[in-house]
């Protein structure tokens, strides 16, 4: 029986080991709201937990993976036209395509936040008209983004790039414009799709758009020798590719049928409630993918900026790749805990983020290892320049202990997401980030010589200060005060009249 004063769940039939599996959330709820739980419950609670969040991760984390090695394959292509191409590609790629991919994915993390509360809550026709005011609103940040993409050029020449980089950059960039649009309707369809626990057939699609693109990369390269250009329009194409795939799912799948009722006039109406979580959500994931991307557009007004930026560039791909993986469990947890606030589980909530957190350490001192151990094969793959190889091997001790706080910090975010947060940890952000950790990278890179690795261990700094600040936010939190936020949020959000419009 335990200890006196240990809750033994035997109102619940917790007898054994296999009858866990099988417990509802509102189950475990009632159980974890018994205080002390008996020790031996713990690890099969952990288990409980886990086996859910890997349901959702593992098909996520494919999702992620795959969607980023579009970019990831088309850049490795573009290095083995020249040197050149290659670092107006990434410039393009890290300055231009970052900064769009940073306020769509931003944006689209309110669909997250409100469409997992509301499948939490069971209020499901709510969820297709959240994703179609998310679209509107992304298609819209996508036409004044279009004239960024245009004249890219002189704006990365303005900025201090390298007159030649910048040119090559431009034309990648304007073979990406129709990707930009591709994006507008994706990060909303993916965000509406993963709220409803609906992953494996992402991750099928994401797998299959991956292998056409391969193919179709290297006919448009070295069979047609389109050149940078082609690459581009094929990456973009790859991209609706996507679109239309998860697009006919929706509509045609069962699974979506009380979640998506058709175009609505609704989805125009109350917008203002969403754009405002929308604003907000765009603001907090633009300070932190940014970040990352300033270093590489920083390395470009060092002196030698060709090896500066290949070398920072190969790193950040690795780095953006782990991010990948963990932007995949950080999607989970975001689910997890949304769908669990949306459901009045705050005990189940909390106990999500506790599990989620120490599953991403574990992994990325897995990760921190391999890039210590295979530094210099790492390179290899984007270039075969011996100069660019050593340096990106000096910089991997970096790459490892970046990848190490990848573990944390994107996991917390996702608990953020799911929670509503996105405006104080907007503010984190820019504190720790923009205000702490940029200045002191732009000191050591341009004040002393250590030139890109300066700059590096600034950005460190910034996302270590963040991590720890989001550690305290989360321990502080009063889970029960975000089930009654996560209800009024839900009710804002969606503001649906009695008798919806359908077009």
């Amino acid at each position: 029986m335990g200890s006196a004063g240990e809750y033994q769940p035997l109102l619940l039939g917790l007898d054994s080991h296999s009858q866990i599996p099988g417990l509802s959330s509102a189950a475990i709820e009632e159980f974890l709201e018994h205080r002390p739980v008996a020790v031996r419950w713990w690890p099969r609670l952990v288990a409980w937990e886990s086996r859910l969040l890997w349901i959702l991760s593992g098909s996520s984390i494919i999702v992620s993976i795959f969607n980023y090695m579009l970019s990831f394959v088309t850049l490795m292509f573009c290095g083995h036209l020249s040197a050149l191409e290659l670092a107006g590609a990434s410039i393009a790629s890290v300055g231009i395509q970052g900064l769009a991919y940073g306020i769509m994915l931003g944006m689209a993390s309110a669909v997250q936040t409100v469409c997992g509360q509301a499948f939490g809550a069971r209020k499901l026709p709510e969820m297709g008209i959240i994703c179609q005011k998310a679209i509107i609103l992304h298609l819209g940040a996508a036409v004044l983004l279009t004239f960024l993409y245009w004249w890219s050029g002189p704006i990365l020449i303005a900025i201090g790039q390298a007159e030649d980089i910048a040119l090559q950059g431009q034309v990648f960039a304007r073979g990406i414009i129709p990707q930009l649009y591709a994006f507008a309707i994706n990060c909303p369809q993916q965000r509406f799709l993963q709220a409803q626990n609906i992953v494996n057939p992402l991750a099928y699609m994401s797998v299959g758009v991956f292998l056409i693109h391969i193919l179709l990369t290297w006919l448009v390269v070295y069979v047609l020798e389109y050149g940078l250009m082609g690459a581009a329009l094929t990456l973009s194409l790859s991209w609706w590719l996507l679109v239309i795939t998860y697009g006919l799912y929706i509509i045609l799948s069962p699974k979506c049928k009380e979640t998506w009722t058709g175009f609505s006039w609704n989805s125009f109406k109350g917008i203002w409630p969403y754009f405002k979580l929308t604003l907000s959500s765009a603001i907090m994931l633009c300070l932190e993918i940014w970040y990352n991307q300033g270093l590489v557009l920083i390395s470009g007004l060092l002196s030698n900026p060709t090896i500066a930026l290949d070398s920072i560039s190969i790193c950040m791909n690795y780095l953006n790749w782990d991010m990948q993986f963990m932007l995949g469990l950080s999607a989970a947890a975001s689910v997890r805990v949304s769908n669990e606030l949306g459901a009045g589980n705050a005990k189940v909530a909390k106990f999500s983020v506790f599990v989620v957190n120490g599953t991403s350490i574990l992994i990325s001192i897995v990760f921190s290892a391999i890039v210590l151990i295979f530094k210099v094969g790492l390179s290899k793959l984007f270039t075969s320049d011996s100069v660019v190889i050593a340096a990106v091997s000096d910089l991997t001790p970096l790459l490892a202990i970046s990848v190490f706080l990848n573990g944390i910090q994107p996991i917390l975010s996702g608990v953020a997401i799911g929670s509503g947060w996105q405006a104080v940890v907007a503010y984190v952000n820019l504190t720790c980030y923009y205000i702490i950790g940029l200045p002191i990278g732009c000191v050591l890179g341009f004040k002393t010589n250590m030139g890109v690795a300066g700059i590096w261990w600034g950005m460190i700094i910034g996302v270590f200060l963040q991590t720890v600040t989001l550690i305290i936010l989360t321990a502080r939190t009063n889970w029960n005060t975000e089930v009654e936020k996560a209800a009024d949020r839900l009710k804002k959000a969606a503001e649906i009249p009695d008798s919806p419009t359908d077009v």
